[in-house]
């Protein structure tokens, strides 16, 4: 099993999201973690107010530091990234870890519901394409995917074509396997995930009823779970499908929580990840 895992993403100081949700899930999977922050941030940003911390300089430093120190992880996990030079910077160090033999998995958080958040630019879709072109693992959402792609963006839902085609986009400027979250095939009432396997050379659909109960961090979870379970050597499509299943059930249990801001309480329902 590999057992270093290192997570670039930013850090909540109220709520269960990002580094928050992806720590106390990949150390109950018993591996060992460690955190490059790209921004502190107060709390959610569901709560309309908060205060985020840029943290480029700090990481700069903190990476020259572990370089000097001859740290090394066997994989890395890259989240939300804050500016562009924030993604040049860590589009150089996975370069350079993955042609060491790291195994690279990306989340492209730019975006959803067919819109990129509030300060995300064409020039960062751009920038986020050459970090996913050194992935192992690219996990976006459909709005992400269709971005990144340069297609449009079909709210009614697409045919499954649409999807391979995305994918084989992704594949021409690098990425290896693809996993998209949220997708909607177009007249069917079910959303899926829908994948390709660049071991089995394969793609793949798994549908989902989607639970209506926003709880942000849910895609930090699915991500943690993801990873965890690929690098425990389950196949991509096994690893996608625990995944699913184990944000399904967490979800479920916490559905009548009134603050849904604050994201799932992660360390009360561990156990569905085993």
């Amino acid at each position: 099993m590999n057992n270093k895992i290192l997570l670039i993403n930013d850090l909540a100081g109220y709520g269960k999201v990002a580094l928050s949700a992806m720590i106390p899930v990949l150390s109950h999977m018993k591996y060992e973690i460690f955190s490059l922050p790209t921004a502190i941030v107060s709390n959610t940003l569901d709560y309309g107010k908060f205060n985020i911390l840029d943290t480029t300089e700090y990481m700069k430093n903190t990476l020259d530091v572990w370089k000097q120190l001859n740290f090394e992880f066997d994989a890395i996990s890259t989240g939300f990234i804050v500016s562009k030079e924030q993604t040049e910077l860590i589009t150089e160090f996975c370069k350079e870890k993955s042609s060491e033999g790291v195994t690279i998995f990306t989340d492209p958080i730019m975006g959803d519901e067919g819109k990129l958040y509030n300060g995300i630019s064409q020039e960062t879709v751009e920038l986020m394409r050459k970090l996913i072109s050194v992935s192992d693992y690219t996990v976006p959402n459909y709005t992400e995917a269709a971005y990144l792609a340069g297609c449009d963006y079909h709210e009614e839902g697409v045919e499954q074509t649409e999807l391979e085609d995305i994918i084989n986009k992704f594949r021409k400027f690098g990425a290896k396997s693809v996993v998209i979250t949220s997708a909607k095939i177009k007249n069917s009432d079910c959303k899926c995930v829908f994948g390709y396997d660049d071991k089995t050379k394969e793609y793949f659909k798994i549908d989902f009823e989607e639970i209506h109960a926003r709880f942000p961090g849910t895609g930090d979870i699915f991500s943690a779970v993801f990873m965890g379970k690929i690098l425990d050597e389950c196949s991509l499509y096994d690893a996608t499908e625990r995944a699913m299943t184990s944000v399904r059930n967490m979800i479920k249990r916490n559905v009548q929580i009134l603050d849904k801001y604050k994201g799932i309480p992660i360390e009360t329902c561990l156990e569905e990840i085993d």
